[in-house]
C-alpha cells in the first residue's frame, strides 16, 4: 500500500477578528457559512476538509472562484495558519513546527508553483532557478549544476542567460517549475500554474509536467478551476464548493458517479470516451445470458481498463459481444452492443 505523504484531518480556516469565537460556535451549534458571517463578521475559508495524498500521486483540487481551493493548498506549507484541524506532511505535524523547522520544511521538502511566478526581473533564468539553493547557502558551483539540470528538464536549454522580460509567458512558467524542482522537494504544491496561458501552450506544459512527475515521482497537489485539466493530469480529484470538499474520486468516479447536482453540473459537458472503462459497464460473466446461438469463444478479449473509445472501435468491427478480462487474463465480463450504448449514454448496464 502506498504511503500517505500528505494528510489533512478536519481542517478549518475562519478569517476575521472573532475567528476563535466563530469556530467554537460552529463546533457547538453547527453554524453555516452564512450564519458565521452574519453573527461574527467572519468568513469561512475552508470547512472541515479531510483528505490524504499518496506518495507519487497527482491530487487535483478544483472548484469555482471562491470555493476555497487556493486557501486550502496554502495550509499545506502553512502560508496560512489553520483555525482548527490537523495537517501532516511527510510525517511531520505542520502546526507544531517552529520558525526554523518550518523554514527548513519549505526550503528542503515542499516546492510551490504559483499562477504568477514572481520571477526576479534582474536575475537570469539560471539565477532564478538556482535562487532556492542560494537561500540555503549552497555554493555557486552546485547552484549552476543543479540549475542546468532543471533547465534541461523543462526544455529551456539555451535560455540560461536570458532575463524574464525576454521570455514568453509559457517559458516563464517553465522557469517557475524548474525553480520549484531545483531544491528537489518531495512535495510539489501547484496553484493554477497554467491557467493564464494559451490553450496550446497550456497543453504542452501539462504534457511536460506529467512526464516530469512520472520520471521524478513527486507527490503533487495541483489546484485548478478547469475540470478538463484536472481529469487529464489527476490520479484523483477533489471538488470544492463554499470551502467544503463535496467529492473525492478518480476521474472516472467523478464523471460517472457525481455526488450531487453541483458535481453533476461540472461534468455535464465532459466526454466519457477516455474516462469510462470496460470494468465499469460490463455485465458479470457469471450472470450474462447469451443470445440464442451466441458463441463467446469468437469474441474479442480486452483488458478491464479498456476505455469506451477503444471499445467503440472494436464493436464496429464485429457483431460479437466483447469479453472483458482481469489482470490475470481470466474472462470476467461481457459487453454487448446494448451495454456499450448505455455506457456511452451514461446509463448502467
Amino acid at each position: 500500500m502506498s504511503e500517505d505523504v500528505i494528510v489533512l484531518e478536519d481542517v478549518w480556516k475562519i478569517f476575521g477578528q472573532r475567528a476563535d469565537e466563530a469556530m467554537a460556535a460552529v463546533e457547538e451549534k453547527g453554524l453555516s457559512k452564512a450564519e458565521v458571517l452574519e453573527q461574527y463578521e467572519c468568513v469561512v475559508g475552508i470547512a472541515d476538509c479531510s483528505f490524504s495524498v499518496a506518495r507519487g500521486e497527482i491530487f487535483c483540487v478544483m472548484g469555482l472562484s471562491g470555493s476555497g481551493k487556493s486557501t486550502m493548498v496554502r495550509h499545506l506549507n502553512r502560508l496560512i495558519e489553520p483555525t482548527a484541524g490537523k495537517i501532516s506532511v511527510l510525517g511531520k505535524d505542520m502546526r507544531s513546527l517552529g520558525g526554523e523547522d518550518l523554514r527548513e520544511m519549505r526550503a528542503m521538502h515542499i516546492g510551490m508553483v504559483f499562477q504568477h511566478m514572481a520571477l526576479l526581473p534582474h536575475r537570469t533564468v539560471r539565477d532564478n532557478v538556482g535562487f532556492p539553493l542560494q537561500v540555503r547557502g549552497e555554493p555557486k558551483s552546485k547552484r549552476w549544476d543543479v540549475s542546468q539540470k532543471c533547465i534541461s528538464m523543462v526544455n529551456l536549454d539555451g535560455y540560461e542567460d536570458r532575463f524574464p522580460r525576454e521570455l514568453s509567458g509559457g517559458m516563464q512558467q517553465r522557469v517557475g517549475l524548474a525553480r520549484a524542482l531545483a531544491s528537489d522537494p518531495e512535495v510539489l504544491l501547484m496553484d493554477e500554474p497554467f491557467s493564464a496561458l494559451d490553450p496550446l501552450i497550456r497543453r504542452q506544459l501539462q504534457d511536460q509536467f506529467m512526464a516530469l512527475s512520472a520520471e521524478l515521482h513527486k507527490t503533487t497537489v495541483f489546484i485548478t478551476h478547469d475540470l478538463d485539466e484536472a481529469i487529464r493530469i489527476g490520479n484523483r480529484i477533489a471538488i470544492m464548493k463554499d470551502g467544503r470538499i463535496v467529492q473525492i474520486g478518480t476521474p472516472e468516479d467523478i464523471v460517472t458517479k457525481p455526488a450531487d447536482d453541483y458535481v453533476k453540473d461540472f461534468v455535464e459537458g465532459i466526454s466519457r470516451l477516455k474516462l469510462v472503462f470496460a470494468h465499469s459497464i460490463m455485465e458479470d460473466l457469471s450472470t450474462y445470458k447469451p443470445a440464442h446461438g451466441e458463441d463467446l469463444s469468437a469474441s474479442r478479449r480486452v483488458p478491464h481498463d479498456t476505455d469506451l473509445d477503444h471499445l467503440i472501435d472494436i464493436a464496429t468491427e464485429s457483431d460479437h459481444p466483447i469479453v472483458v478480462q482481469n489482470d490475470s487474463g481470466v474472462d470476467v465480463g461481457v459487453i454487448s452492443k446494448s451495454t456499450l450504448l448505455k455506457g456511452i449514454q451514461g446509463g448502467k448496464a
